[in-house]
């Protein structure tokens, strides 16, 4: 699904070239869950964003569902994220003018879903979560489990074919952490591919597969015992 060949991510100073990647490589399956850890700093995020498409590497190719990102115009990129991939942050980016239920409803607008099929889609993605007494509010009168809850919620509700998550629980009390886990387990289950990245080693058993990265190289490459 995935594959990542010598990505470089570099910022050019007047007298040096800083690496924030250098020759990753990384392929991840149509169905995999895997997650991504290391030390702050280490370019976790910045290759969450490159794909997620939020990003572009400074060389090096991307494929995407066979599509190589890495040529294609920005409004091609624009709409294979809008149509395959959910993304959840975490400070939550949600949309402050918005309600719960609006939220929600933004990825499907961008993807031109009709009205009825909005509104059973948002629906059901409410009763999940157990919001529905919840979707007239905004997000500021919301804690920030229910608001990552509510991001979780707008990344999914259009069935992405990918899901990203960088550092989903790091603002939440451990319960509410354990409840967004068991959300991945189950939409890994039903065959979303998920990818991950987070400081917590117990958050990281619940995927199959952990890649650690230093200094922006991949040092390790290694499966979840009993995934």
């Amino acid at each position: 699904m995935i594959r990542l060949r010598n990505i470089d991510k570099y910022v050019d100073s007047k007298y040096q070239r800083i690496f924030i990647l250098k020759g990753v490589d990384l392929d991840i399956e149509q169905g995999e869950f895997l997650t991504i850890m290391g030390p702050s700093g280490a370019g976790k995020s910045t290759l969450m964003n490159i794909i997620g498409m939020l990003d572009e590497p400074s060389q090096g190719e991307y494929f995407f569902m066979d599509e190589p990102v890495h040529k294609l115009k920005e409004r091609m990129k624009s709409e294979l994220h809008k149509h395959h991939i959910g993304f959840i942050f975490q400070a939550y980016h949600l949309i402050d003018e918005l309600t719960v239920y609006e939220n929600i409803e933004t990825p499907l607008l961008y993807k031109g879903i009709k009205a009825k099929e909005r509104k059973s889609m948002v629906a059901e993605m409410l009763d999940k979560f157990q919001m529905v007494a919840k979707k007239d509010l905004f997000p500021e009168q919301l804690s920030g489990g229910q608001q990552q809850l509510v991001g979780v919620a707008r990344a999914i509700v259009g069935e992405p074919k990918l899901l990203l998550a960088d550092e989903p629980t790091g603002n939440l009390h451990s319960e509410q952490g354990e409840e967004i886990m068991e959300i991945f387990q189950k939409l890994n289950e039903e065959g979303m591919t998920i990818v991950q990245v987070t400081h917590s080693e117990k958050n990281a058993q619940y995927g199959k597969r952990i890649v650690r990265i230093e200094d922006g190289a991949v040092i390790k490459d290694t499966s979840v015992v009993g995934a």
